[in-house]
């Protein structure tokens, strides 16, 4: 005959609690060390109790902390498992941040210490919210701790989504501004695509618009690097810094005004411009860490784009070894180099000693360039409509035309 036996399992948040307390005192003997684990099973029990969870979390973390590098990551990820937990008993939004911020404050604390284990913690935390403030904290803790811990290849997969959370989060400037400077410093730090990190300085540098010269300030410094970055990189030749008024500051600035007009060179000139102010200002590119040569190669791009957009569809192979400031065996190499890069569409006409142009890519894209593509829809519009009332007046005159035929028959 079977008996049943009356059981209760214990809370987890519980067990957590007794078994981290028992590790964090066990040096000190069990004389010391039962007394104490008791004492905090039993404030545990009050705080579930009352449903103070806010002073659980506090007690739960004070004793996990302590015993972070005496167990195994299994162990670890199980009891912060149990702490995270905490947040899904909470129905107030204001309790489950102060919650959610209690708990990624003290994972972030030693980002050198197991950093991978504190961020696969900070992303469980994460999924658990429900609250967007909840979130958007929790999010910028893990950013920080990828930074400050060296383990930024975890966190760099989220960034595809960063648009869609933005809409869930709807957060003001100020925290967007915080958002896209810290991805940026997280992409530098994995010496990602310059492209990616170019992608969101620009979008802070963007938040700066119809601001007081006071609140502008702050991006000054964001704007060189973003303009150094952009003169850098060998794979971009278009982008609307020039258009942002926190890069306009930079125009008037004591400091950074020849940035600015560095930036200006390789948008709008060509290489004499560039060299020229090489000349003027060697020291200046070098404390960038600008080199001469890279900058040259990119300038030589942008300057034979320049040629394709300004003719008339016709590039004549001595004005860009002119303008290139290269050998005559060396113009055609050039070209194939502008091609691959996708700067432009052409061919080259040997015989003749010319590149026809099809298309080329704008170095910047501002209302001038706007109003041309405008002009040339527009035209392209009025093309099309000619060719429909063309075929249409066509129509009628075959139609008529068989019948014609038709009665004739008869």
């Amino acid at each position: 005959m079977a008996t049943v036996v009356p059981t209760s399992e214990e809370d987890p948040a519980l067990t957590v609690v007794r078994f981290t307390a028992e590790l964090a005192w066990a040096d000190a003997g069990p004389e010391v060390a039962e007394p104490q684990v008791t004492r905090l099973c039993l404030e545990a029990q009050e705080c579930m109790v009352m449903g103070r969870w806010l002073d659980l979390a506090s007690l739960m973390l004070t004793s996990a902390d302590l015993v972070f590098s005496k167990v195994s990551d299994k162990d670890l990820e199980c009891i912060f498992t149990v702490i995270c937990n905490l947040v899904s008993k909470l129905d107030n939004p204001d309790e489950e941040f102060e919650v959610a911020k209690l708990i990624s404050t003290k994972i972030t604390q030693q980002p050198n210490d197991k950093p991978v284990m504190r961020l696969k913690i900070l992303f469980n935390l994460y999924n658990l919210l429900e609250g967007p403030d909840s979130r958007f904290f929790v999010y910028m803790q893990a950013l920080n701790l990828s930074l400050n811990g060296k383990v930024t290849d975890p966190i760099i997969p989220s960034f595809k989504k960063i648009d869609s959370f933005l809409k869930e989060w709807n957060i003001g400037v100020k925290d967007q501004r915080n958002l896209f400077l810290t991805v940026a410093n997280v992409l530098k730090e994995n010496k990602s695509s310059a492209k990616d990190s170019f992608k969101f300085l620009t979008k802070y540098l963007a938040t700066f618009s119809g601001e007081d010269s006071y609140s502008m300030s702050e991006a000054k410094e964001e704007a060189v690097r973003t303009v150094i970055e952009f003169v850098k990189a060998p794979d971009m030749f278009q982008c609307d810094l020039l258009d942002m008024p926190a890069v306009g500051q930079l125009e008037k600035d004591a400091k950074y005004a020849l940035v600015y007009q560095l930036l200006k060179i390789f948008l709008t000139q060509q290489l004499d411009a560039y060299l020229e102010f090489q000349a003027a200002n060697s020291t200046l590119l070098k404390s960038y860490g600008l080199v001469h040569e890279d900058c040259i190669t990119k300038m030589r791009l942008m300057s034979l784009v320049d040629l394709g957009c300004n003719e008339s569809g016709q590039i004549p192979y001595a004005l860009i070894k002119d303008t290139l400031r290269i050998n005559d065996d060396e113009v055609e190499l050039w070209v194939v180099k502008a091609i691959t890069a996708k700067l432009i569409d052409c061919k080259m006409d040997q015989m003749n000693h010319v590149v026809v142009v099809n298309c080329c890519t704008e170095r910047i894209f501002g209302q001038h360039q706007w109003q041309s593509l405008r002009s040339k829809l527009a035209t392209w519009r009025g093309n099309v409509a000619s060719l429909i009332s063309t075929i249409k007046a066509n129509k009628v005159v075959e139609e008529g035309s068989q019948a014609m035929q038709g009665m004739a028959i008869r």
